[in-house]
């Protein structure tokens, strides 16, 4: 099937799936890795222009990158995720900046708000990753006003992330019919999604840096749910393939000259106002 073709199946028990997802993202620690990413945040805000006094959404928010960049920009912030023990961290940062947010727990896919509730939703690397691709994106414009704006970032198939969710697809296969997150990465693919939406989407990297190839394995084992769930369910000999096929993955993207590990990593930013 193309990268593009829906390939929606009923049968796909989503709940089952989200159900799987939530342990793995409550594995870990997240924010060790999803505090690196704050750049992203504060990039998007000024990108998609967010106003004081502006309602904001947050989907996904995860520790709350974009949450709090909005936040700093006097926004009236409503953050949410559907990991209670992410959402905490997103707290603790807001608390530390006195900034005034409002936490709670959704589900990206049955977001509980009315009809046009909010300026402006934005997700960092977070929607992306909900199973049902169609109906995140429906929840999503649902709960934007008409000439309001949703912002997305989302690592790119080709990236070094999408290689980095395809290698991990190929040591632990991922549940059946459940397409990849990095499909929000592409053009046509979005368009297919907000059909009848004004798009827009520029190109951006995040530079990954970090001592050494060992050291971000380290790093995304111990934190970050997928990786560190993908090496619970690995025996030793399948640890080590994946240990190596991590490695020789960073070594190809690796830009940096002087021993440590810099790599960029491509993802799209998404403005989309709803019509």
């Amino acid at each position: 099937m193309s990268l593009h073709q829906a390939n929606i199946n009923p049968a796909i028990d989503y709940a089952a799936i989200k159900q799987r997802q939530q342990a793995a993202w409550a594995s870990g620690d997240y924010a060790v890795v999803g505090t690196t990413l704050q750049i992203v945040g504060e990039q998007l805000c000024e990108t998609i222009e967010i106003r004081p006094d502006a309602k904001v959404l947050d989907v996904a928010a995860g520790n709350g990158n974009a949450t709090l960049a909005a936040a700093r920009r006097f926004a009236d912030v409503t953050s949410t995720d559907y990991v209670e023990a992410l959402l905490d961290k997103g707290r603790e940062r807001a608390k530390a900046e006195t900034l005034p947010v409002t936490f709670m727990v959704a589900d990206a896919e049955a977001l509980p708000f009315a009809d046009a509730s909010f300026d402006c939703a934005l997700s960092t690397f977070g929607v992306m990753f909900s199973p049902n691709h169609e109906q995140a994106a429906a929840e999503m414009l649902r709960v934007v006003r008409p000439k309001g704006r949703i912002g997305l970032a989302n690592w790119t198939p080709a990236s070094f992330i999408g290689q980095v969710f395809k290698t991990l697809g190929k040591h632990i296969a991922p549940p059946a019919g459940v397409r990849s997150p990095a499909l929000w990465g592409d053009r046509q693919y979005l368009e297919k999604l907000f059909a009848g939406q004004r798009i827009e989407i520029t190109e951006r990297l995040f530079n990954f840096r970090y001592r050494s190839a060992s050291h971000f394995i380290d790093v995304f084992r111990t934190y970050y749910g997928p990786v560190h769930k993908a090496f619970l369910a690995l025996d030793e000999a399948g640890r080590t393939a994946l240990n190596r096929d991590l490695t020789v993955l960073m070594e190809s993207f690796n830009t940096a000259t002087d021993g440590s590990l810099v790599i960029p990593s491509t993802y799209a930013e998404v403005v989309i106002e709803k019509t």
